[in-house]
């Protein structure tokens, strides 16, 4: 396995894009390695009615941390595709922005398990998401 700098990882994330539905949320990604990336969300845009950060919300942060951090893991020929996600909610962000960080708990050839812990502004953990990823060969052109 190569190791790579987090100047490298977070090149290589904006390199491939993180995709309309983070860059619609407004994730922005402030480290990234294989063994930690971290990224922030703001919370107004990403409500329910009530105010309150969405559920669905956290889990789009968390996902999204996840499955690019499981795709750095597997390499350049090589694709990680969710099959597993969950979430446990246990506090509501109202303002500012929430951050998410994502620590490896497996990372093996063809899985990977990431937790994903989301804090508001005052560090309170709002949620915790643990996805799980498949690793597979990228498709090859017909000849």
């Amino acid at each position: 396995m190569t190791t790579t700098t987090n100047d490298d990882s977070l090149a290589w994330v904006m390199q491939r894009g993180m995709g309309a539905l983070a860059e619609k949320m407004g994730i922005i990604f402030t480290e990234f390695t294989i063994e930690r990336a971290v990224a922030t969300m703001p919370v107004e845009g990403n409500t329910q009615p009530v105010g309150l950060m969405h559920g669905g919300a956290y889990v789009v942060l968390g996902e999204s941390l996840g499955s690019m951090a499981a795709n750095l893991h597997a390499g350049p020929d090589r694709l990680a595709v969710g099959v597993d996600i969950n979430a446990t909610h246990t506090r509501s962000a109202t303002s500012g922005v929430v951050t998410g960080v994502c620590t490896p708990i497996h990372l093996g050839r063809t899985v990977t398990v990431h937790e994903i812990v989301v804090s508001d502004d005052q560090g309170r953990r709002c949620s915790t998401i643990r996805i799980t990823n498949m690793i597979k060969d990228l498709p090859t052109a017909a000849s």
